[in-house]
């Protein structure tokens, strides 16, 4: 087991140093992959190309060849994102066997850039949850604690890179499911602006809602690999947070924090006042009826005609009626059975989408403008992680025993639905150790100044807390 982490940055330093090279890079991940092979990361891995395409690019490399921004650099991909030759189970039985022939255009360009894919990693089934307590390939654990889970849906990625099996993974984020997993592990979580990346060749389960997402050792890297994916190459200067105005939404997003959690935040805001931020107290009024009207009526909808159109494009010989049958999961079984049962009416999605998500847009839009704000901070989850075994439908939080799902997804969901972008930071750890995160979000459109913002938040939260 090799415990050395190193960013995009710090890796290819080393490379161009001759310290390490491409093929050192992938025996190191797989060596991660067998030592924590039981915290079930990975559905499949593919030792084997990985390995030829590092010694290519190391033979390449040491004839003067420039390979790209990635160039050795080893990559996590969800498994509901389509990588040519690897099974895309979307983590349920039903599409275990189905290998796609053609890359996802992000897989696509990553390996354009030089990075080297890995595997595919284990996911809540079809993205409908948060824990990535998987019942078919095996629930995810926590990168630092074995027995809590990683926060879903992308929870492979997050323990793959928190456990040094991938330096990047690459994700899907439909309500949180990038963010969440990487406050609970410890890393950096990007969901952009929708439609900024590609979604071709995804298993999606609402367009709407879903865009692939990233999930990194650090925010500089989140931006090398934005750059790539969204092909905005536009360089900005370093940010000053002396004079930067950030909104404090109080009424919704601090509401009910784990205790440490709220701490934590409160000692940052304060010290982001102490080095010049200007916090705007202010709330998004009405967020929380706004949000309820859009995110289930908008991906429960969508999923139904999604799905059927996935399969009969990509894997025909599973119908959404077969499908349904080989799901493992309960409580995403009844999901699936809502979806496809019509439980949303067109009147109620019309609303959704052409009345309530405008509402939401105008909201943020009106925040962000009104106040001068150019972003807006939050703790990423109210909670950190929970163990695995008895916490599928309720956690305790403060004593209490709530829902699961609302209550991992509840700062999360509302951007999502807006589809803004949003960054979350690690903050720190609970009493327990385990990790919990910062986010902020930013104006649509606002990526790339988002994540400059970030990178002065994480050098500050470092600097401060570390």
């Amino acid at each position: 087991m090799s415990t050395n982490k190193f960013t995009i940055n710090e890796t290819q330093k080393l490379i161009l140093n001759s310290t390490l090279n491409s093929e050192k890079l992938v025996h190191q991940a797989f060596t991660n992959i067998k030592w924590y092979a039981d915290f079930n990361a990975f559905i499949t891995t593919d030792y084997d190309r990985a390995l030829d395409q590092a010694k290519h690019q190391d033979i390449s490399r040491a004839k003067g060849e420039v390979v790209g921004p990635l160039d050795g650099i080893t990559v996590a991909v969800k498994d509901n994102i389509h990588v040519a030759g690897l099974p895309n189970t979307a983590g349920t039985l039903a599409l275990k066997d189905f290998i796609p022939d053609k890359d996802a255009t992000v897989v696509t360009k990553l390996k354009n850039a030089g990075a080297i894919v890995i595997g595919k990693t284990n996911m809540h089934e079809l993205a409908y949850g948060v824990t990535s307590a998987n019942k078919t390939f095996g629930a995810v654990a926590n990168a630092i604690s074995k027995t809590c889970f990683a926060g879903g849906s992308s929870g492979g990625t997050a323990t793959a890179v928190a456990l040094n099996m991938a330096t990047i993974g690459l994700g899907t984020d439909t309500g949180g499911s990038v963010r969440i997993p990487a406050a609970l592990n410890g890393l950096v979580g990007f969901r952009p602006t929708v439609n900024r990346y590609s979604s071709n060749g995804l298993t999606l389960i609402s367009h709407t809602r879903d865009t692939v997402g990233l999930i990194t050792n650090s925010v500089k890297d989140a931006q090398v690999v934005d750059e790539v994916l969204s092909n905005e190459i536009e360089k900005l200067g370093q940010v000053s947070l002396a004079k930067l105005r950030i909104g404090v939404p109080s009424k919704y997003f601090y509401e009910n924090l784990e205790p440490t959690i709220a701490k934590r935040a409160e000692l940052f805001l304060e010290q982001l006042k102490q080095v010049g931020v200007e916090l705007v107290y202010a709330d998004l009024e009405n967020i929380s009826e706004l949000n309820e009207l859009v995110g289930f009526p908008v991906v429960l909808h969508e999923t139904k005609e999604l799905l059927k159109a996935y399969l009969k494009h990509n894997y025909p010989q599973e119908t959404v009626d077969s499908l349904l049958e080989k799901i493992s999961d309960p409580e995403v079984k009844g999901i699936l059975e809502m979806s496809l049962n019509g439980s949303i009416t067109e009147e109620s999605y019309q609303n959704a989408i052409n009345v309530a998500r405008p509402a939401l847009q105008k909201l943020y839009t009106t925040y962000f403008d009104s106040n001068h704000v150019e972003a807006i901070i939050f703790p990423t989850t109210p909670l950190s992680a929970r163990p695995i075994n008895g916490s599928s439908e309720t956690v305790e939080l403060n004593g209490k025993r709530v829902p699961t799902f609302q209550s991992y997804i509840h700062n999360t969901d509302p951007s999502s639905n807006a589809g803004i972008p949003g960054l979350s930071i690690p903050l720190g750890n609970s009493d327990d150790g385990l990790p919990f995160g910062i986010e902020i979000d930013g104006p649509t459109g606002s990526d790339r100044r988002l994540l400059s913002i970030g990178a002065e938040l994480e050098s500050l939260i470092r600097s401060v807390f570390c």
